[in-house]
């Protein structure tokens, strides 16, 4: 009984869907934060998972001085993700995403894709994570 039990479970394992392959996504999503990383922190760097965070502690206590997680752009199963966490504390910057990009939004601050973007959609991100890190320069809070 085990036996069939494992045999059915390995077979189901062959059987799955592969996972897509989402490297050109990320590649194209990566250089999103090539301006903001000169002036933060690379929390990770891999082939899934790119991450930038603030050099100084976060101005607000219940991060008890650790610093803020700015942005990052990750390999999910289904889809790569852009997090852009600083529109999600900023109505100005909320209000600069143009409706094409509206329709890639997964809650506050995150944006899915499944194919390699439009270059404007690209662009959008680019200049929303610059308008991004300029604000935070304001506020001191890099």
């Amino acid at each position: 009984m085990l036996a069939r039990g494992l045999a059915s479970a390995v077979a189901s394992v062959y059987d799955a869907p592969m996972p897509a392959d989402f490297s050109p996504v990320f590649a194209a999503l990566k250089p999103v934060f090539a301006t903001a990383a000169r002036r933060l922190a690379v929390a990770a760097d891999s082939t899934t998972e790119y991450a930038l965070k603030t050099r100084s502690p976060s101005p607000f206590p219940q991060h008890q001085g650790q610093p803020l997680d700015f942005g990052s752009v990750r390999v999910g199963k289904a889809y790569v993700s852009v997090h852009l966490l600083p529109i999600y504390m900023s109505p100005p910057l909320m209000k600069r995403i143009t409706p094409a990009l509206k329709q890639r939004m997964q809650g506050k601050s995150c944006f899915n894709f499944t194919t390699v973007p439009a270059p404007e959609i690209v662009r959008e991100l680019r200049a929303l994570a610059e308008a991004s890190l300029t604000e935070w320069a304001e506020k001191k809070w890099l």
